[in-house]
């Protein structure tokens, strides 16, 4: 399976559109006029913005990461400092709907170039129970990338945040992923052409990795005892329809929602008739739920990252490593064969 014969061509055209628009009375040499060292100031709103932006801009960028590592990105608030780093960046990336506090920043800062990541894929409803149809294609409609094939710019009435009912995971399907790296790599190639061949090159190597990961998952995945997974963050929605997979969430996309009662007794029914044998929980939240719950169905309990933000315990130093990680943790919990 190819990621890159996947990724639709409307994708990098609406991201090369809102690039265009965001540049709009903005030269590429007053961008540089901010840079650092000659380097594009990027600000990346949390740790899947942030690998997206070093990996793709490399040596040309300064990128400054708003959420620190350990911190929960839902819960974040910004400090007087950040903000003002938000407004003297060249470059903003961002997933609208992931942290209100950042979104709200980066509407007042008047920074030209910012890129909402959710503009560049298509974003899908997911509550505590999604299920795959096991054909490994993945959420309906993946293919036409945003819906219209147009980047959609601020205050357009498209709310991808989990308000709205769009769930923002999307890092952690590498298909979609990767279109988002396509899109954000014909971001900055508008935003500074002086290096736009370096930009291209590093995103045909990025996706590249995500096509190999992708692979890795899908026949890893193919043939496992059971198909049901349980997990304390329902962040896993569009890697379960990814790959054919049924995410149970203990709670719903928020990691610090408390579970009802009904739900804890249907996931108690649910494991058993679908011989689930794992509680995961996540390196960034509280373990206490996972742990009351497999002490109560006699499962075991194991680390499925979603991936957040990366800390010394994390199992893996990058984004690639810890999904190699989680892909380890699924194949053993599933019982791949």
């Amino acid at each position: 399976m190819n990621v890159r014969r996947l990724i639709p061509a409307t994708a990098v055209a609406g991201a090369a559109v809102l690039g265009l628009t965001a540049l709009s009375g903005c030269s590429a040499s007053d961008a540089a006029d901010g840079s650092d060292g000659g380097r594009l100031k990027v600000t990346a709103s949390f740790y899947p913005m942030q690998f997206l932006a070093e990996r793709i801009g490399g040596e040309h960028v300064a990128v400054t990461g708003l959420t620190k590592p350990g911190v929960e990105p839902h819960d974040l608030e910004l400090s007087p400092r950040q903000i003002g780093s938000i407004s003297d960046s060249d470059y903003v990336l961002y997933l609208k709907g992931v942290q209100p506090a950042v979104d709200d920043a980066i509407g007042q800062s008047g920074v030209r170039n910012t890129l909402d990541a959710a503009t560049l894929t298509t974003l899908e409803k997911h509550g505590a129970e999604v299920s795959g149809d096991g054909d490994g294609h993945g959420p309906e409609g993946h293919e036409g990338g945003s819906g219209d094939g147009q980047a959609h710019e601020e205050g357009d009435g498209h709310d991808h945040g989990e308000e709205g009912g769009g769930d923002p995971h999307i890092w952690l399907d590498p298909v979609k992923y990767a279109e988002v790296a396509e899109g954000v790599g014909a971001s900055l190639q508008k935003a500074d052409p002086d290096h736009a061949a370096d930009y291209a090159a590093n995103t045909k190597a990025l996706v590249a990795e995500l096509d190999g990961l992708d692979t890795a998952y899908e026949s890893g995945l193919k043939s496992t005892a059971t198909r049901t997974f349980v997990t304390t963050h329902s962040a896993f929605g569009y890697l379960a329809e990814r790959y054919g997979l049924t995410q149970q969430g203990i709670a719903g996309i928020d990691p610090e929602a408390e579970p009802s009662p009904a739900r804890i007794q249907e996931i108690h029914t649910v494991a058993a008739k679908e011989k689930a044998t794992t509680v995961f929980f996540e390196t960034l939240a509280s373990d206490r739920t996972a742990k009351t719950l497999a002490q109560d169905t006699g499962l075991e309990t194991d680390v499925l990252d979603p991936l957040e933000g990366i800390t010394d315990r994390s199992r893996g130093a990058d984004y690639i490593e810890v999904m190699e990680s989680n892909l380890a943790a699924l194949k053993k919990a599933l019982g791949a064969k």
